[in-house]
């Protein structure tokens, strides 16, 4: 769940919006905005055409007022419309047209909390009726609110102090339908080429958000994914990198998540940190981002920013957030430590070996193609050839992919959509490198990963 929070976790102060809950009424909004962006494309053509332009229809459905009425109507309808819109934009959006990338950036922001007589409806239905009598304080005004639900902080009778999450109402009998009709919509503004088969993102698009409206599950595996950390050697005894959470099964059900409340601040708190604080940071996330795929086998694939705390007194990571957790099947966890070899070794042979056994290119395409795929993955993988500390503050790689990667698809015409499982761990990677380069971070790469280039 992509969170929007204030900086020390305090009551958010934004306006709040009821969640639509009806299947029909979800349907109507984005009936109401197919609406809006049909008659402003009739306006706009009018008034080129009166002036003797020829109007280009992309250049009408994506003007500044229709993507600011596609991103307001998909906040406020929050749950999957705005959640899909975070997925495809797999958070750096390095692929995806300017437009497009402007509105799956404010969907990455913008989240309204509920109106309180909601939130208690909801509340009745997940606790019963007395819910209030049994608890010695709940906080109405949520502390953070994102596309599935929104989080309160609570205090149990016995003084435990909890941060409850409230999933909205309709979400989980929504999501088939507000999936189909958002890819209906992205669709018919020619945000992505016809040639570019979605479908299979979009199963996966409803199958994980299906996953991550299961609270349920998200505390089952907010439960494993602590055990392995605890478990591992990135935890030391003189010092804890990362802190988790524990999950409280007397609040907790399909709709409710309850856990401890932990006191951190958003991660713009490392910004006034020394450098190595900022890099000893870093160091552990890359180092974790390894254990996920090679160790633990369990991915908690969303990378957003909200996702990590930080207590600047211990200069510990919070780790929040598991909905999107996934399982790292064994065959992938083994192919990308070999393509992770391969770029350490400079071995051009060995990576596309791996990127065919991933998956990531095929028989159909290219020499040229493939030449290029190759290209772009022994330029991401950079950091790992380096000796020492790789600056990602002063690196420019995030721009040159970007680059390599239009060309790819302009130029050499390569739409290709890997497997999810890839998809899923190049989305989290790419949020740490963006991420370690808003830190200005300097990370041995080689040294996070040496254990798995070892073996």
């Amino acid at each position: 769940m992509a969170e929007k929070r204030n900086k020390s976790d305090e009551p958010l102060t934004r306006s709040s919006r009821a969640v639509p809950s009806s299947r029909l009424s979800r349907i109507g909004r984005l009936g109401s905005l197919a609406g809006k962006i049909a008659g402003n494309v009739v306006s706009q053509g009018a008034g080129q055409l009166l002036k003797g332009e020829k109007p280009v229809l992309s250049s009408l459905l994506l003007t500044p007022k229709n993507i600011s009425n596609i991103a307001d109507q998909l906040a406020s309808m929050r749950g999957a419309a705005m959640k899909l819109g975070q997925l495809i934009s797999m958070d750096a959006g390095d692929f995806l047209p300017e437009e497009l990338a402007a509105i799956l950036g404010r969907l990455r922001d913008d989240a309204d909390p509920m109106p309180k007589d909601q939130l208690i409806a909801t509340l009745n239905q997940s606790w019963g009726d007395k819910w209030q009598d049994d608890l010695l304080y709940f906080s109405f005004a949520p502390i953070a609110a994102a596309s599935i639900g929104q989080v309160h902080k609570v205090i149990t009778m016995d003084g435990r102090m909890l941060a409850v999450k409230v999933q909205y109402p309709g979400v989980k009998k929504s999501i088939d339908s507000d999936v189909d009709n958002v890819a209906t919509l992205i669709k018919i503004t020619g945000l992505v080429p016809k040639s570019l088969d979605i479908n299979p993102l979009l199963q996966e698009a409803k199958a994980q958000l299906h996953q991550e409206a299961d609270y349920v599950r998200e505390a089952d595996m907010l439960n494993r994914y602590r055990t392995m950390v605890e478990g591992s050697d990135i935890q030391c005894k003189e010092h804890n990198a990362f802190v988790i959470p524990k999950t409280y099964a007397p609040l907790t059900t399909s709709t409710v998540l309850a856990m401890d409340f932990i006191e951190a601040h958003d991660l713009d708190a490392l910004l006034n940190e020394p450098q190595e604080v900022r890099d000893a940071v870093m160091t552990a996330l890359m180092t974790l981002f390894f254990n996920e795929i090679f160790y633990f086998k369990l991915l908690q694939s969303d990378p957003n920013l909200a996702n990590y705390r930080f207590k600047p007194d211990t200069k510990e990571i919070v780790l929040l957030d598991f909905g999107a957790t996934r399982e790292v099947p064994d065959a992938i966890s083994a192919q990308y430590q070999a393509l992770l070899k391969s770029a350490a070794a400079n071995d051009r042979a060995m990576m596309q070996q791996a990127a065919f056994s991933i998956g990531l290119i095929d028989e159909s395409h290219s020499s040229t193609q493939i030449d290029a795929v190759i290209n772009i993955g022994m330029e991401a993988c950079e950091a790992i050839r380096y000796e020492g500390a790789y600056d990602f503050g002063q690196s420019d790689l995030i721009a040159r992919l970007h680059e390599k990667g239009m060309t790819l698809t302009m130029e050499h015409n390569f739409w290709h959509t890997p497997p999810v499982d890839a998809l899923f761990i190049h989305r989290k990677l790419g949020g740490l490198f963006l991420l370690a380069k808003r830190l200005q971070a300097k990370v041995d790469m080689r040294k996070a990963a040496g254990k798995w280039l070892a073996l």
